[in-house]
């Protein structure tokens, strides 16, 4: 199964699954977050919210072949779950690594973030996990009266993304959401779609990434 059922994580704890214990990840989590762990959450790593979970993809997974992706699509296709790949860039895994960013990115529509190791890893988790608290903390202050924004377009795991491509700072990389509404929507934009939006030179400059 791809999860055990609805995880509920309670504030500011992060759920991870059992097979992470004693891992170098976990070791540095510890102290930093709260972690509890627990059987049965399938193919995910980490919960860090009810929505929001982490598939982690290592050295290992990328050099032993397949596998990673059957998960991935799998996760993909069975869950309604927000998830973040969180990959492994080694020199090892690194002839493997755009193959994967376009599986992951631009296939399956999800968000992904390169790691060095399990070091840089845990150090990401706990971002992630600030960043969602006081997400959930300004949830729980705000007016109910008050149109909600687009969640989507105040993503910043999106909002990074669209940032790494060459010449796209935060504010191109708004207006680009903005517009397009979805990664997925901005990688089929053709190169006037894109032009009505950023100009010529770096409409062209995205196409080509």
């Amino acid at each position: 199964p791809v999860t055990a059922g609805p995880v509920v994580v309670p504030y500011g704890h992060v759920i991870g699954n059992e097979k992470w214990r004693g891992s170098e990840i976990a070791q540095r989590l510890q102290g930093k977050i709260r972690l509890i762990f627990e059987d049965g959450l399938g193919l995910v790593d980490f919960h860090l919210s009810n929505r929001t979970c982490i598939l982690y993809i290592s050295e290992a997974d990328l050099v032993a072949g397949n596998e990673f992706k059957r998960r991935l699509v799998r996760f993909r296709n069975a869950s309604s779950l927000e998830g973040i790949v969180i990959v492994e860039r080694t020199q090892i895994s690194d002839q493997y690594f755009l193959a994967v960013q376009k599986l992951v990115v631009l296939e399956l529509g999800m968000v992904m973030f390169p790691v060095a190791n399990q070091e840089a890893a845990s150090q990401l988790i706990t971002q992630l996990v600030s960043f969602y608290v006081r997400e959930q903390s300004k949830d729980q202050n705000s007016n109910p009266f008050l149109p909600k924004q687009s969640s989507q377009l105040a993503e910043p795991s999106l909002l990074r993304t669209v940032q790494q491509i060459p010449g796209v700072g935060k504010t191109k990389a708004l207006l680009l959401l903005q517009q397009f509404g979805s990664i997925h929507r901005l990688c089929n934009a053709s190169v006037k779609e894109l032009e009505l939006v950023v100009g010529q030179t770096l409409a062209q400059q995205i196409y080509n990434f």
